[in-house]
């Protein structure tokens, strides 16, 4: 029995963002584009559309992987809102001590998000893209919450490490999310 035409989403981190040691979610910084992006331009092959988080850090990316080529963006694909947080050098960050994972995928910052709410932002714009190859350049927290799609817990999302510039690859068959990598350099 087939189940229609298949979606594939290929995710694309940023480059490395010019953040200073500091958490930029909603802080818009540019990237650092290293001489690689061509290579990874070019393993991930033809694609039927490109949308990329607003963010500039991600826009940056996007022109350097497909220069010339038009793309759309979508503000649910932004990454998660640190809040009070966002802006703070990495070493003033509160500690959080030892946390189950879906104790920090509830852990909203002062004035912010949650994973758990990132994930429900994203949700309907991953779900509402139509069948063939889409690539996305977005943020770690985005693709997490994409690899939730295909995960019974959504906290379980945050045990993937998601490095600049690397890919990682869903695939949706009717209704039901499968993991083809993550994390590709």
């Amino acid at each position: 029995m087939d189940a229609g035409p298949s979606t594939e989403l290929i995710l694309i981190r940023h480059a490395p963002a010019l953040a200073g040691g500091r958490l930029c979610g909603r802080t818009d910084v540019g990237a650092e584009i290293p001489d690689t992006a061509a290579a990874v331009a070019e393993a991930i092959g033809a694609v039927d559309r490109v949308i990329a988080s607003p963010a500039l850090r991600c826009r940056h990316t996007t022109e350097a992987l497909w220069p010339g080529r038009g793309y759309a963006t979508d503000a649910a694909l932004w990454e998660q809102d640190f809040g009070d947080w966002d802006g703070m050098a990495l070493a003033r960050l509160p500690d959080l001590g030892p946390m189950s994972r879906a104790d920090l995928a509830r852990q909203r910052p002062p004035n912010g998000e949650s994973f758990l709410d990132l994930c429900a932002r994203a949700r309907p714009a991953l779900l509402a893209l139509p069948p063939g190859r889409t690539a996305i350049v977005a943020h770690a927290g985005t693709i997490r919450a994409a690899l939730s799609l295909a995960l019974t817990d959504s906290a379980d999302a945050l045990g993937f490490e998601i490095a600049p510039l690397s890919l990682t690859r869903l695939t949706r068959h009717g209704a039901d999310w499968s993991i083809g990598a993550v994390n590709l350099a």
